[in-house]
């Protein structure tokens, strides 16, 4: 009976057993390298492919699958993109949730089948939407086969690349939303070792993610010897490529052009003109390997997380300034005796407006009359108006003598009004995640809160079957965020936006004593009553509260639209 295994993709939380992880530096080397540059691969991806060579065993030959193929009765083949090293990868559609997906197949006998299973499994555990998710991993029928997002609005950063360099904003973002992605994924021990411009898409929104973590290299069996400085030239030649449109090697690849022979690294900016002077050396201290950095004052990265420091540490980089476009000139209308707008048939060299004579004033008894009628109303008009103005004070008059106040008092009242100020962010000291069981979720993603950065979160895991997550008993009492003010402030409201919309959400305040609260009865002091959130949330209150603590409690997540349920936060501001 052939055997069936799933990948587990809900996590309860971090704590608990260690998860299967396909470490691309303890994965075995195995199957045939791939002709020279066959996806566009660097010099150093063939390399390490052809580790591989030498073995006894030929590689099993890719399935003999067609258009139409159902797997697990639900997975429909549509089209074969890659078959190459006893291995194919197909577009398919999920029949049951009539959504486009990918789908890798290999043979369950191929020498890589187990590392390639290991790798979807670790992959599918990350759960980072900077990440093309894995949906599925089965061995079935004497297939294994891996299932993972399919992203048809998405555009890969090949295309991007073929019309040319980029601009120094999009350069930027590229290198800080790959750099911090890789940075988490190594964190929890998992590495890409073939990240490529046709391993990055930008989403249509700009948001970039990442395709084929570990999964791309186990199925051509690449491994490296240093995964974290492998990553991060990858993303140092990224990074070169978008700033240069050339390689920074001497092979031409990935529809670029390398650099020429014998010259070694040249710094982007000496390559083109124009070139931002900070990413072009961010781009040189990525790629460590070469000795690029051997001469300059700055150390090299050799890990994503100092790569995503350093791009921090830059001056920001705004977008270009949008083109304006003039209007076009005024056309002046024509208007000559006898035509309306049409060019006139006599021979005069400048046609000019020609103006009416006013009309003669009236001189006839009517006209008299009509004048001395006018006067009159106008003089009535005015009676009326001053004795109604003259009643209106006269009645004030006697208002004021009635009550003691006069008008002078209530001028002087309402000049001593003074509108109240607009609520500020108040500074924040820390934060720290609401763990009322003991058991923590994303605990070094807490930061991402509290930074001011739209691109950073604190994510939940993918939770299956009940949006309560999960259902956990460890989940009963939800999850979320405590903000530290570092002293007892006044709070009028908060501004909290939300990493998805649909999250059941209360925001709560501790009392002005409380020290270290930790649980739901430490919060006595309602801000927002529970609510389905939106985007944001935005709250002021008529009247602050005294805390130094603020939670942003979540209970229930919103679907993701894969039949599971995650949330998040991504950024909170407390105003005072």
């Amino acid at each position: 009976m052939a055997e069936r295994s799933t990948a587990a993709v809900d996590v309860a939380d971090n704590s608990g057993d260690e998860p299967l992880t396909a470490k691309a530096d303890k994965a075995t080397t195995d199957g045939t390298a791939e002709a020279e540059n066959s996806e566009g691969e660097s010099p150093e991806d063939t390399e390490n492919t052809e580790r591989g060579r030498g073995r006894s065993e030929p590689v099993p030959e890719t399935p003999d699958l067609h258009s139409g193929h159902r797997l697990a009765a639900r997975y429909r083949l549509e089209e074969c993109v890659t078959r190459l090293d006893g291995f194919s990868s197909w577009r398919a559609v999920d029949e049951k949730l009539r959504r486009a997906v990918g789908v890798h197949l290999l043979p369950a006998h191929h020498p890589r089948a187990r590392s390639v299973l290991a790798a979807a499994r670790s992959s599918a555990l990350l759960g980072d939407p900077r990440f093309v998710q894995v949906l599925d991993a089965v061995e079935e029928n004497d297939l294994v086969y891996v299932v993972h997002e399919w992203l048809p609005d998405a555009t890969e950063l090949t295309a991007l690349l073929a019309s040319g360099p980029m601009e120094a904003h999009d350069a930027y973002q590229l290198v800080s939303q790959v750099s911090q992605a890789m940075a988490a994924a190594h964190r929890e021990g998992l590495a890409h070792l073939r990240l490529t411009p046709s391993a990055v898409l930008r989403s249509s929104t700009g948001q970039y993610r990442i395709r084929g973590l570990a999964v791309n290299a186990a199925l051509r069996g690449i491994t490296a010897e240093h995964p974290l400085r492998t990553d991060t030239e990858a993303i140092g030649a990224l990074l070169y490529a978008a700033l240069t449109h050339r390689w920074p090697y001497e092979n031409d690849a990935h529809g670029l052009a390398g650099l020429p022979k014998g010259m070694g690294l040249i710094a982007p900016d000496q390559v083109r003109a124009g070139v931002h002077r900070g990413l072009s050396e961010l781009a040189m201290r990525a790629l460590a390997n070469d000795g690029a950095t051997a001469s300059r004052q700055e150390p090299p990265c050799t890990t994503p997380e100092e790569l995503a420091k350093a791009v921090t540490a830059l001056p920001r980089v705004l977008p270009p300034e949008p083109t304006f476009t003039p209007p076009p000139a005024y056309q002046r209308t024509t208007y000559q005796q006898g035509t309306y707008g049409r060019p006139s048939t006599l021979p005069s060299a400048t046609a000019r407006p020609v103006m009416a004579p006013p009309p003669a004033p009236l001189q006839s008894r009517t006209g008299r009359v009509l004048k001395w009628a006018v006067s009159a109303l106008l003089i009535a008009a005015l009676g009326l108006g001053s004795w109604q103005l003259a009643e209106t004070l006269l009645d004030r008059t006697k208002r004021a003598e009635d009550t003691g106040v006069t008008q002078t008092d209530e001028d002087d009242k309402n000049k001593d009004k003074v509108p109240a100020p607009s609520a500020e962010p108040l500074p924040l000291a820390g934060a720290a995640e609401f763990t009322p069981d003991g058991s923590g979720i994303k605990q070094e993603d807490v930061g991402n809160t509290v930074d001011g950065r739209p691109n950073t979160y604190w994510i939940t895991p993918r939770y299956e079957g009940f949006a309560n997550f999960g259902n956990l008993p460890q989940r009963k009492q939800g999850s979320g965020i405590i903000v530290d003010l570092g002293k007892v402030r006044d709070v009028s409201g908060v501004d909290v936006a939300m990493y998805r919309k649909g999250q059941t959400t209360t925001v709560l305040a501790a009392d002005p004593d409380a020290s270290s609260p930790s649980t739901l009865a430490d919060f006595g002091q309602p801000i927002v009553k529970q609510t389905v959130a939106g985007k944001t949330i935005k709250e002021k209150l008529d009247k602050p509260v005294r805390t130094r603590y603020v939670l942003i409690h979540i209970t229930e997540l919103p679907s993701d639209g894969t039949g599971g349920y995650r949330g998040g936060i991504t950024d909170i501001s407390v105003l005072g």
